[in-house]
């Protein structure tokens, strides 16, 4: 049984280790033919260049800056619509549902993470962005048919259970007798979530925004169906714009040779967000391991 769980783990560590290398390996041959400043600071993404001699293609712009910028809007329009649900949820079944309530509550919010991100692409693209547009027209905006607010609302539907989830775990595992010392003390039950209880839970809370982040740096088929593929460096959230994600899919569709620096692009933004989001997850989990430490 021992060995099993080590070989078990071995794969695991070294499944992880060779994606890492081969994403450097690759993106180290891109950074060849590009240099890191373009590419890191460029404010033009157009790597369509020719793959073979008889082929007509332009030199390509690897700029990626329109794309962090991008997954950046996106990703700040779904937190900000997640998050206040997510943690109001969270809250509401934690402190004012009883049990009964809290048993089709709970399971029903989670119930949006079992749905295929492919439905939720569908539901932006068919509703979401054709309300968004025709209410726009009818005030005198111009709103794209494709815009990074339709996907974004939607991204923010999707990663609610994740934020109301982990947020219900933390509050949940503030000590009961913090909430009575506040009770004792005269404050309301209000009073006592504001001031006792989310101030204790902060730590766990930070860290479900934190992996709710990481989740919608990563999504695709939303933004596919919702955004578009147009690389527009814009903060202007009714105008369409695409994703380090979406982009790394484009570029890898097709017959594709992994000699030209079109196709090893997707490799140097895959390191990219493989460490972004690395990175996310390991502030999640440190923050999440010393609420747990103070808590006991």
């Amino acid at each position: 049984m021992r060995f099993s769980l080590l070989a078990a783990s071995t794969v695991a560590v070294l499944v992880t280790i060779g994606i890492l290398g081969s994403l450097i390996v690759e993106t180290a041959r891109f950074f060849q033919l590009v240099s890191p400043q373009e590419f890191f600071f460029g404010l033009r993404w157009s790597p369509q260049i020719a793959l073979r001699a008889d082929q007509v293609g332009s030199s390509g712009a690897f700029g990626a800056v329109p794309l962090f910028a991008g997954t950046l809007l996106i990703t700040a329009i779904s937190i900000l619509v997640a998050g206040p649900i997510g943690l109001l949820a969270a809250i509401y079944t934690a402190f004012y549902a009883d049990p009964r309530k809290r048993a089709i509550i709970k399971p029903a919010l989670e119930l949006l993470a079992g749905i295929p991100t492919v439905v939720y692409g569908f539901f932006a693209a068919l509703i979401v962005a054709p309300v968004i547009r025709d209410f726009g027209t009818r005030i005198g905006l111009d709103v794209a048919s494709e815009s990074a607010l339709a996907a974004g609302l939607v991204m923010g539907i999707m990663i609610i259970p994740i934020i109301s989830s982990l947020s219900d775990d933390a509050i949940t595992s503030i000590p009961k007798a913090l909430r009575d010392a506040s009770y004792a003390m005269g404050a309301t039950r209000s009073e006592t979530i504001l001031r006792a209880v989310l101030p204790a839970a902060l730590p766990g809370l930070v860290a479900a925004f934190l992996l709710a982040i990481s989740r919608a740096i990563g999504e695709t088929m939303i933004v596919v169906m919702a955004a578009g593929l147009a690389a527009n460096l814009t903060p202007n959230p009714l105008e369409a714009v695409t994703t380090v994600t979406v982009q790394i899919v484009t570029l890898l569709t097709g017959d594709q040779e992994f000699d030209s620096a079109k196709t090893l692009a997707a490799f140097a933004l895959g390191l990219t967000l493989f460490i972004v989001t690395l990175g996310l997850n390991v502030i999640a989990l440190r923050v999440s391991r010393k609420a747990k430490l103070r808590h006991g």
